[in-house]
C-alpha cells in the first residue's frame, strides 16, 4: 500500500518546504488541479527537480485532448496523470497509449461518476494503471466520505490498482485501511496538521503496515 500526498492549495514554493518536511513519509506527491491552474505544469516540474526520487501525480482531470496533455505533463516530469472517469473511452484510451509510450502511468478519478461499479469494470479493460474512487471538497462539507465507494469498486477491478481520496485523516485511516485499496491519497488530514510531520509519520506507520 502506498501514500500520497496531494497539495492542493499551495504555491510551488510552499508546496516544496512542505514535501521537505514528510518527503520521507510518502511513496507519490500530488500537485493538485488548484496549483496546476495557479501554476502550470511547471509545478510538477519543479517539484520533481526537487525531489528526483519521489514519483510525482499531475492531477489535471483530463476531460478531452487526453494524449496531448499526457505528453505535456510527461515532459513536465510527471510519473503519473490523472484523467476523468466521466471522460469519453477514446480519451482514456489515448491517455493510456500516450502514457505508454512515454513510460508514464494513468489514475482514473471517478468523481461524479454516478454508476460506479459499470464505470469501473468499463475503465479497468482499458488498461489504466489506477482507479480512484474520490469524494470532492464541495461533498466532504456536506459529510460524504468515499469509503463505501472503495468497497465498490475493490469488488469489480481485476487489472488496476485501486486509490482513495477524499477527507481521509488519521481517525478515518483504519476504515480505509481495512478495504485494503493500494493507494491511500491524504492532503488536509497531513498538511492542514499542527504537527504536519509526526502526522505524516503516523499515517504511513498505518499505511505500510496495511
Amino acid at each position: 500500500m502506498e501514500l500520497q500526498l496531494a497539495l492542493d492549495l499551495v504555491n510551488i514554493q510552499e508546496g516544496i518546504e512542505l514535501v521537505k518536511q514528510v518527503g520521507e513519509y510518502v511513496d507519490i506527491v500530488e500537485i493538485g488541479t488548484p496549483v496546476v491552474i495557479n501554476e502550470g505544469l511547471r509545478a510538477v516540474k519543479e517539484m520533481k527537480e526537487a525531489f528526483p526520487s519521489l514519483k510525482v501525480l499531475a492531477d489535471l482531470k483530463i476531460m478531452d485532448a487526453a494524449g496531448y496533455e499526457v505528453m505535456k505533463a510527461s515532459e513536465a516530469g510527471a510519473d503519473i496523470i490523472t484523467i476523468l472517469g466521466a471522460a469519453e473511452d477514446m480519451s482514456i484510451k489515448g491517455a493510456v497509449e500516450e502514457a505508454r509510450k512515454q513510460g508514464k502511468k494513468i489514475l482514473v478519478d471517478m468523481i461524479a461518476v454516478k454508476d460506479l461499479e459499470t464505470r469501473a469494470k468499463e475503465v479497468d479493460a482499458f488498461g489504466v494503471d489506477y482507479i480512484c474512487v474520490h469524494t470532492g471538497y464541495d461533498l466532504q462539507a456536506v459529510g460524504k466520505n468515499s469509503f463505501e465507494d472503495l468497497q465498490t469498486i475493490k469488488r469489480v477491478v481485476k487489472n488496476a490498482k485501486t486509490a482513495v481520496a477524499g477527507g481521509i485523516k488519521l481517525d478515518t485511516l483504519p476504515e480505509v485501511i481495512k478495504a485494503q485499496p493500494d493507494l491511500v491519497i491524504v492532503g488536509g488530514g497531513i498538511t492542514g496538521q499542527a504537527d504536519i510531520k509526526g502526522t505524516a509519520a503516523q499515517i504511513q506507520k498505518l499505511v505500510k503496515q496495511g
